[in-house]
Parts: C-alpha cells; structure tokens; sequence
C-alpha cells in the first residue's frame, strides 16, 4: 500500500496534477488510465479503502482460494468494444454462470426455465411452445404494469411470483414488491427453453488470474499515482490546487454534504467460510427466495476460478439497510431527490460525476467500463478542440 497521503502537501514531488480521480472501481480506474496513456496526463488516483478494484475486489484468503470480498462479480457483456479494452490487462477463462433457487425443498434453475416448471409441478413439457403456452394459463394479466409485483403477476401468475420473487425482493430490498419500481424484476427474464445459463450475453469469461490483478495490470503506468486509504473529504478543500479537473465517482450525495438528505441505498453484509470439502454447491449461486432463511444466496468461488483444492469457499450475502452503498432503491421519490443533486453537479466546474454512485444508478461492470470509456472520449473531444482555440476560450471549454 502506498504512503499515507498528507492533505496539505501536492505529493511527494510538490507537482501538480492534471486530474484528481476520486475512487478506484473501474469508473475511475479506467478513465485514470486512458488519461495517463492517452493524454500523457498526471493523475493522482485515491479511494478510501485500502485497495483497488472496488467491490469487484478479490484475493487469496487462508486456504489459498481466491474469493469476492464483496460478493461474487461475474463479468457479461454484448460490447467487444469492452472486451476489447479490458483484454489488454487480463486473459480470460471461460465462465457461464448458473444459479439454483431452493424451492419447495428442490435445487431449480433460476431463471425459471422449462426444466424449473418441470421439476417444480411434475410436468413434462418438451417444447418451447408448450411450456409458453402452460405460462400463459398461469399469467393473471394487469391492465396498467406499474410496479415489480405487476411485472412478475402479468407474466407468470401469483404462485410463481411467491415461490421466486416476494420473499427474495423482500429480503434484498427491505421493501414489498408492490412498493417498488418495476424496473427490478422487469430485467429477470423467464424462459421456455431449457437453457439455464443465467445470462446470455455473448461474451462471457472470468479474468483469469482475478480481478485485482487486472487492476494491478490497468493502473500500472508511471503517470498514475495512487493513494489508498485516503479520503476524498480531507482533500475536498484543497482538490483544485492538487489537479486541474477532478474526476468523481462516489456517492453524489456525499459530494455536496448531504445538502438535500441522504440518497437511500440498500446495503450487503457478507460471511464468508471456508469448508473441509470439496464443494458445496452443484453451481457458483445458490438463491434462497424462503423469507424466512435470513440470507438472500451462497456463492462458491472454485466454480468461478476454477481452482483445484480439497477445501471451499462460501460466502452468505445478508441484505442490509446499513453499510457501504451497493443498490439505490429504485422508487420515485429517491429519482426526485437525485436529480436534485445532478443539478448540483451540473452547475459545478472542473469536477466530472461518472460511475454507480455517482449517477445513482445500478450498473453492470461492463456497462460501467463502457460509461467510462465514453467519458474520457468526451473529454479527449474537449482537449482536441481546445487545442485549436485562443488560450481564453480554451479554459472555458476545458472547466465544462
């Protein structure tokens, strides 16, 4: 871990930077490095946890098994632009995942597929066309689709929707299903098929040596320093005399003091174990959609490494509403109160918002590379233009 940063000072150097990037996940880890290998730019890179990679962080515990701190992160994506970018720091191990939900006392694909109705009912459905066709009887149509609970009713009926979804979006959301926007389980796909892969992107791998090695590998360039274990709150004051712009990807929020109240997330809380066995799952997830089981799913690591050993890691994911911001809650009252604060950031010079916590949005790792990757193309655009502008005019631009 480097040094402990002293607010008071520049750097080490007593140089300034052309960019304070403020959170080492991958929207400031990217953009930290198309600025130094791209611009040739100084970039002071801090977080406050003592690592890079931000949640998607792993490591080796005891046992030697590379496990997620926070959770299992397993990368998708249909972007190749993506791939393309992320490749040049990791290789890649084949990996598609699949996840069982313990129901009725039975392990059954989810996303609910025709292999789940099968085995749940003691059904043989052998084509897509009847397994559609069964869904459809079970559906109890609702005229105006407004929350999560209408999205599950309309398309699979009331008994689908309590054995999958109430408990478990009960669990993970402190909330009802009826209180919430639809757009959280509108993305939860059901199937006719029998495929049980739960994505179904076209690209899907694993870095092959983790995720902190891809960070090591991204961030290794001589024009990127970086300080961990720092936080940005002792250097807000100071942040423009250290860099020229600052790029900012925590909670927007807490950027502005809490001028407006606190954004509401929904927060994890994690117990991971290592086991005296080989394995302890057919699959990486297991969900528990039970209300009554406290946690949410088990993840194993090995499935996902694809490591040889005679122990196993397990992780229980327990929902909470304290801790480290993970999924803002997605009702209306909450958008209302963000776009409060994006009238803030908008109104602010030299400072860029990009990333999860800063837009209040929940992403996908891919789409957060790409949302970087698309904000330093907007600011390469701005430095290329500025280039050909009298020195007045080229400021300007630049403090947008």
């Amino acid at each position: 871990m480097n040094a402990p940063f002293r607010a008071s000072a520049r750097s080490s150097s007593g140089r300034r930077y052309g960019y304070l990037v403020v959170g080492a996940g991958f929207a400031g880890s990217v953009i930290a490095e198309r600025l130094a290998s791209q611009h040739g730019a100084r970039v002071l890179l801090i977080d406050r946890r003592p690592h890079i990679g931000g949640n998607a962080y792993d490591e080796p515990n005891e046992a030697g098994i590379l496990y997620h701190k926070y959770g299992p992160h397993i990368f998708h994506t249909n972007s190749q632009q993506v791939v393309d970018y992320l490749s040049q720091f990791t290789e890649w191990r084949p990996y598609e995942h699949r996840v069982r939900a313990v129901v009725r006392d039975r392990l059954v694909p989810i996303p609910i597929n025709r292999t789940t109705l099968n085995e749940l009912f003691d059904l043989d459905l052998k084509t897509d066309e009847e397994a559609a066709d069964y869904l459809a009887l079970r559906a109890e149509p609702v005229d105006e689709i407004r929350t999560s609970e209408d999205v599950v009713i309309n398309a699979v009926g009331q008994e689908l929707y309590e054995l999958f979804f109430r408990g478990y979006t009960r669990k993970q959301w402190g909330l009802d299903p009826s209180e919430l926007d639809k757009q959280v389980t509108s993305r939860i796909p059901t199937r006719t098929n029998t495929d049980d892969r739960y994505f179904s992107d076209t690209f899907q791998a694993m870095p092959l040596h983790g995720y902190t090695r891809m960070f090591e590998r991204m961030l290794d360039h001589p024009l990127i320093e970086k300080r961990l274990g720092t936080d940005f709150r002792a250097l807000k004051n100071q942040a423009h005399e250290l860099a020229d712009h600052v790029i900012y990807t925590g909670p927007i929020d807490e950027y502005f003091d809490f001028r407006f109240g606190k954004l509401p997330y929904r927060s994890l809380k994690f117990d991971h174990q290592t086991l005296d066995k080989e394995w302890n799952q057919p699959v990486a997830v297991v969900n528990y959609p039970d209300e009554q089981v406290p946690y949410t799913r088990i993840s194993e690591y090995k499935h996902l490494t694809g490591q040889d050993s005679p122990v196993t890691t397990i992780t229980y994911e327990y929902p909470s509403a304290e801790g480290d911001p993970y999924y803002p809650i997605p009702r209306p009252e909450n958008q209302q109160l963000f776009k409060r604060y994006e009238g803030l950031a908008d109104a602010t010079d030299n400072v860029t918002f990009v990333g999860r916590l800063a837009t209040y949005r929940y992403y996908n790792m891919d789409q957060i590379v790409g949302q970087a990757l698309a904000t330093f193309r907007r600011i390469d655009g701005k430095a290329k233009a500025a280039q050909s502008m009298p020195a007045a005019a080229e400021v300007a631009l630049l403090s947008r």
